[in-house]
């Protein structure tokens, strides 16, 4: 029975090991054309880039995305999905420095980009947590841990 419990023990830590975050990130946006009408119901063409430094920065990463807008003209993608143009998501070095998401929309569905914007990526509170939650510094958690 032991041996049965130590094999088991150790096939699901091995499992727990290789488990890994996903290389893609969520974007949703609402469109809207260039006199500001909602886009329902509508396929968008979005080239997404990322940019390391500055809003002008060097292009690290590109891909062209696909969709359709909701009733509500609410697109949601997942960048690192897409049509990759330049770079790979996956080597992308994130703590090297500030990195911007690049959009740029074309509202027929083609690659014919009309509207553009840039935004700096900005840190969650989880990962700004996770960078020193396994340090030895004797944190103490920010929320009570719930026992069941």
């Amino acid at each position: 029975m032991k041996r049965i419990l130590l094999t088991v023990g150790i096939l699901l830590g091995c499992h727990l090991v290789s488990a890994q975050a996903p290389e893609k990130m969520s974007y949703q946006a609402v469109m809207r054309n260039t006199t500001g009408q909602l886009l329902v119901n509508q396929s968008i063409g979005v080239k997404v880039s990322i940019l390391q430094g500055s809003p002008a920065g060097t292009v690290v990463y590109s891909e062209r995305l696909t969709g359709t807008t909701n009733v509500n003209g609410l697109i949601s993608m997942e960048i690192g999905t897409g049509t990759v143009l330049s770079g790979t998501f996956a080597t992308i070095n994130w703590p090297s420095g500030n990195y911007y998401l690049k959009t740029e929309t074309d509202p027929t569905g083609g690659t014919t980009y009309t509207i553009a914007g840039t935004s700096q990526l900005l840190s969650v509170p989880y990962a700004m947590y996770a960078k020193t939650s396994g340090s030895s510094g004797g944190e103490v958690l920010p929320y009570p841990i719930l026992r069941q």
